[in-house]
């Protein structure tokens, strides 16, 4: 027996009844279902970035603290004779950086083993990346905004600093170094001196 039966004019190929062929009422009212579901759906993702958007901005999820990026240079923290790793009271370090096209600013910084160090960047120009390699130390860069993040190094050695972020074309020979050293090795605590390795 055939799978189709002629239709009056004997021309005409219909299927039989009953065999898989769903009614074209059903088909619409299930499109009609899972185009609902579709469009819920990315109302709801809309409705996420939307609301995020505005209500937490965009910051780097480390640090809400604002700065002018045209004047970094002239800014009290981030002048050249502030840049650098910075003893604390109690032997903390603080490290304070630039990130900008295509280098960061000092290129190579000193900190010390076991203690507590905290890396206080921004940028001059555009977002970068900074990851000290071999640590949790991870961090985006933006212009416009004081990036901070704290880690400790356990041992002695030169660790290696790349821009992670695509900053332009010289971004892949954009990278810096942070040599740790023993704490005797370091200005004493509450020091105006900013160590780099240069001054080692």
């Amino acid at each position: 027996m055939s799978a189709f039966t002629s239709g009056a004019g004997g021309d005409k190929l219909e299927p039989p009844p009953g065999e898989g062929i769903l009614p074209e009422e059903m088909v619409v009212r299930t499109e009609r279902r899972w185009a609902w579901v579709v469009v819920s759906v990315l109302g709801a993702i809309a409705a996420v970035i939307v609301v995020t958007g505005a209500v937490e901005g965009l910051h780097p999820p480390s640090n809400v603290e604002t700065i002018d990026p045209a004047k970094v240079y002239q800014s009290r923290e981030f002048s050249e004779s502030n840049l650098g790793t910075a003893i604390e009271p109690g032997g903390r370090a603080t490290v304070r950086m630039i990130g900008q096209q295509y280098s960061f600013v000092p290129q190579c910084v000193t900190v010390p083993v076991g203690a507590p160090v905290t890396f206080r960047l921004t940028s001059a120009d555009v977002i970068h990346g900074f990851l000290v390699g071999g640590t949790n130390i991870n961090t985006m860069v933006v212009p416009g905004y004081v990036a901070q993040v704290t880690g400790t190094f356990s041992r002695p050695g030169t660790y290696t600093m790349p821009c992670h972020e695509y900053c332009g074309l010289g971004h892949a020979g954009m990278a810096a170094e942070v040599r740790a050293v023993p704490p005797q090795e370091m200005p004493a605590p509450g020091s105006v001196e900013r160590v780099r390795c240069a001054t080692q």
